[in-house]
């Protein structure tokens, strides 16, 4: 039985709605979803609450309610106007709108009531003051600030002209008035300093997210750029490697030319069907190893890109031996073995592979100009596997073995090697988890030792 798929909580609804208006600005942005709250709430509650006074409550209607019902409802109407201009990502004009609006009404209601009748609105429009330096900065809470304190002293003479403040405690509605516009001052300047706290911290941390991201795509480039370097250096070795091996080819392709020349001059001097048969077919068997050959050389030498494939490595040795014996001088004798008749898969290039073996058995081959012996062990090794070359040459000078793998090393004379064949098998090993080193083997001659993680067999 399906299950269908889970229906989003409103909750989760309500707030991707409000996180999508279309805003650029990221710190807009964020400030937006509260806005619109405040927006919805302001646009909404008065209407509601004036509904209910004059269509439920019985309490007569009084004077001044008239005036305070129309500013009541355009508010609630530059609430709704500034939600529809968030929505089409205008959010600083939005934000403008409503506090200028808020602070005419503001002015327009202290001038028609007074400042004592204000009394206990004083603290909800220190909300305004709030919002203006959150949502537009420092500047809008001044302002904000400088209108509240105009609509104060236009209040306070409204009360001194309506008889509400007589002489007699002038002096002390003048206090109380100016302890009011202290206490609104005070909170102006927590809400200035803790808002330039946050924006200069939002900007430090999107000049460093900036920087970062320059970082990443600088080292994102350079990345690309090195393995693009890289897989032209492998290439290129993969041409000084069949460079090596034309000798040898050059070998086989003249035996095999030599054998199918013999045959079709006996198919010639023959004319027996079952003689002319086997010339046939001696040629055709001649002519697809010659054809092998040049594939071989053909599929090592092309420029691929990087392809990790899992693969047998005792398998994969036994297979190059027709280009190892073809890269190494007839003086030198080769053997190969490979530990059991388990699988010993690895995950690897096969052509990096081969790439490795030819470029340590041409190394073997130019130790020993007069001969010798050349071997490679595969064998298992714990969660390893290890692919051993031992030749008899004079080994590796103690002084040298740390710096043999190094770029452009080499200890041969110039024009014979660019010292980059080892230094990119053992780049090559490293990044796939495993080791290249090198050790003098017992008696006589350099013992490299590949080491790359045994991989879990296919699946069948």
């Amino acid at each position: 039985m399906s299950e269908s798929p889970a229906t989003p909580a409103p909750d989760s609804r309500a707030r991707r709605w409000l996180a999508s208006a279309p805003i650029d600005d990221p710190v807009d942005r964020r400030n937006a979803p509260m806005l619109q709250i405040v927006l919805i709430l302001i646009g909404c509650v008065p209407p509601l609450m004036w509904l209910y006074r004059i269509a439920i409550s019985a309490l007569p209607w009084r004077p001044g309610e008239t005036a305070s019902v129309l500013m009541s409802l355009a508010l609630s109407t530059m609430a709704w106007i500034g939600l529809a201009m968030i929505r089409r990502g205008r959010f600083r004009a939005a934000a403008s709108l409503v506090l200028g609006v808020v602070a005419l009404l503001m002015v327009l209601s202290y001038a028609t009531s007074g400042l004592a009748a204000q009394v206990y609105e004083q603290p909800v429009q220190v909300v305004w003051i709030a919002i203006a330096g959150l949502v537009l900065g420092r500047r809008a809470l001044w302002w904000m600030y400088g209108w509240m304190i105009v609509a104060f002293a236009i209040g306070f003479a409204v009360d001194v002209r309506a008889g509400r403040i007589t002489a007699a405690s002038l002096a002390d509605e003048a206090i109380g008035a100016a302890i009011t516009a202290i206490l609104f001052l005070l909170i102006a300047i927590v809400i200035d300093r803790a808002v330039a706290a946050l924006r200069e911290s939002l900007r430090e941390a999107n000049r460093r997210g900036n920087e970062l991201v320059r970082i990443n795509r600088r080292l994102e480039a350079e990345i690309a750029e090195h393995a693009r370097v890289r897989d032209q250096l492998v290439h290129a070795l993969k041409v000084e490697a069949v460079g090596r091996l034309a000798s040898g080819v050059a070998h086989d392709f003249n035996n095999l030319l030599g054998l199918m020349l013999g045959y079709a001059q006996r198919s010639r001097n023959s004319r027996e069907p079952d003689e002319l048969r086997r010339s046939l077919d001696g040629m055709e068997s001649a002519a697809r190893r010659a054809a092998s050959i040049t594939q071989n050389l053909l599929n090592f030498s092309r420029n691929d890109a990087t392809r990790i494939e899992l693969f047998d490595a005792g398998r994969a040795i036994r297979e190059m031996e027709p280009m190892l014996k073809q890269l190494l001088d007839p003086s030198i004798r080769m053997r190969i073995a490979v530990a059991g008749d388990e699988a010993l898969p690895v995950r690897f290039d096969p052509a990096q592979f081969a790439l490795i073996a030819l470029n340590v058995a041409a190394n073997a081959n130019h130790a020993m100009p007069d001969g010798g012996r050349f071997e490679i062990d595969v064998q298992p090794c714990g969660p390893y596997v290890d692919v051993v070359f031992t030749d008899t040459g004079p080994g590796v000078a103690e002084d040298l073995r740390e710096r043999i793998f190094e770029p452009f090393f080499t200890t041969k004379p110039s024009g014979q090697g660019t010292g980059l064949g080892l230094a990119v098998a053992a780049n090559l090993v490293r990044n796939a988890g495993g080791t290249l080193d090198v050790e003098n083997a017992p008696g006589a001659g350099a013992r490299f030792r590949m080491r790359l993680p045994r991989a879990e067999p296919a699946a069948p």
